[in-house]
Parts: structure tokens; C-alpha cells; sequence
């Protein structure tokens, strides 16, 4: 059995560490830099770094702190918003960013997916997907959770297994940011109809929040932001429990 990840996020807007409810509401977290060097001396598995207002913004990732927290972390790191071609993520590549994370992209263009794939291999390449449940379907949403597509979550998930994508990060922005757990059916759907490994993000609150979303989610690894930024759970803390849980951790 392959160990189950903890990995903070560190969601970046105007340079600064956010965090909002639901994608909305944002307020600091704290300098990225310095939270970066914590999680990686605390023991997390992987840290992932999304310019949220990026797309937004039409704009390209900061590439220059990108570089600052690469050079802070000795974990593999994943580097999302503003990617529209294999030259932003060669940047990012350059700059420190083991793998990348797109999503509006790779809406907008499929092909950057398998394009990606190519040029670095599968294992480069993260499909960030933000899912809403909208007239009671789950529902792909880009640009920051801000545009509705007419994309079922489901579906779109196994498109972009079969374009190449290395691994899915799954952000429910229903349960983003309200600490009542990760979205665990959506996930295990997910999960047991691909073969690459699922990330499940928003909702996080306790630590039986992560050994849900391992055992009856069916998650790989489990992404979290504000309880970790915050301090209401530290890592070292959560990854004995879950260990003492039965679940498999690098401790």
C-alpha cells in the first residue's frame, strides 16, 4: 500500500498567503516563504502554490516567488494559475516547480494537457479541478471558481485522465473553507473510475476530516490551507493520528 499525503496549499493573491469560505471572503495567512519553510520542517508530504487570481488577472504565475519558496523546501512542489502553454510551465520548471497545476486551461484547451504530458511526462502534470453541485449536479467552475462550465465533474475528470494528466486535484467549493469535511462520495466516484491519484481539497476541519477522506474518499492525498496556516492542526500531530488510525504515512 502506497503512504496517503498531507499537503498544505498555499493559495496566493497580490503575493500573500489567503484564505477565504467557499472561494470568497479572502483574508492573510502570512508570508508564503515562511510558511513553506515550516511545512516542509514539519513534515509535510508535498506543498502546493496556486496564484489565484492569476487567470483572472490574465496574468502569468509570480515566477519570482516561486523561486523563493523552492529554494526553502526540500519536498516536491506543484505551481498553478496563469499556465496557458508548455513555455509558462517550463518557466515555472526552471524557477523550482516539480510539477504544474492547470485548470481553466485545460478547459479553455484540452490539448495543453496531452501537450504538457509530452514535453515533461505524466507525472508533471496536475488537472486541478474546481467543482460546484449546481440543479443537483456536480459542475466544473474556472477562473478562480468564478465561471460555471457546462462540464459534469465526473465526466471532465476521466477526459483529462485519458489526455494525459498525471494526478487530479479536486476542490469541492461547496465545502471549501467550512471545516464540515472533504466532499468523500464526490471523491471516491472519482477515485474508483481512473487509475491516477486524486487529491482531495476543501473542508478540512478535524483530523478525522483526513482519515475520512482517505478511507471512505478513497483519496491518495488530502490538500488542506486554513487549519494549517492557522495552526488549529499541526502536521506532525495529524499524520500520528492518522498513522495510529491504520493509514499508511511518511512519518
Amino acid at each position: 500500500m502506497l503512504t496517503k499525503r498531507i499537503i498544505p496549499c498555499l493559495d496566493i493573491k497580490d503575493g500573500k498567503t489567503v484564505k477565504g469560505i467557499n472561494f470568497e471572503n479572502l483574508r492573510d495567512a502570512g508570508d508564503p516563504v515562511e510558511l513553506a519553510a515550516l511545512y516542509a520542517d514539519h513534515g509535510a508530504d508535498e506543498l502546493v502554490f496556486l496564484d489565484i487570481t492569476a487567470t483572472v488577472e490574465n496574468r502569468k504565475t509570480l515566477a519570482e516567488l516561486v523561486r523563493n519558496v523552492a529554494r526553502v523546501i526540500n519536498i516536491p512542489f506543484t505551481v498553478g494559475g496563469g499556465i496557458a502553454s508548455v513555455a509558462d510551465a517550463f518557466v515555472l520548471l526552471n524557477n523550482g516547480a516539480d510539477k504544474v497545476s492547470i485548470n481553466s486551461s485545460a478547459v479553455k484547451n484540452p490539448q495543453l494537457i496531452e501537450d504538457l504530458a509530452k514535453e515533461f511526462g505524466i507525472q508533471f502534470v496536475v488537472v486541478a479541478i474546481d467543482t460546484r453541485t449546481m440543479a443537483g449536479k456536480h459542475i466544473v467552475h474556472t477562473h478562480g471558481g468564478r465561471t460555471p462550465t457546462d462540464l459534469g465533474t465526473i465526466e471532465w475528470a476521466k477526459a483529462v485522465e485519458n489526455l494525459g494528466a498525471g494526478e487530479i486535484l479536486l476542490t469541492s467549493m461547496d465545502h471549501d473553507g467550512v471545516k464540515q469535511g472533504f466532499a468523500t462520495e464526490l471523491t471516491a466516484i472519482i477515485s474508483c473510475s481512473g487509475s491516477i491519484p486524486i487529491i482531495a481539497s476543501g473542508g478540512a476541519g478535524t483530523m478525522s476530516h483526513f482519515k475520512d477522506a482517505f478511507t471512505t474518499g478513497k483519496a491518495d492525498a488530502a490538500l488542506a490551507a486554513s487549519i494549517f496556516h492557522f495552526k488549529e492542526i499541526e502536521i506532525p500531530a495529524l499524520k500520528h493520528y492518522l498513522h495510529q488510525e491504520g493509514i499508511k504515512m511518511r512519518l
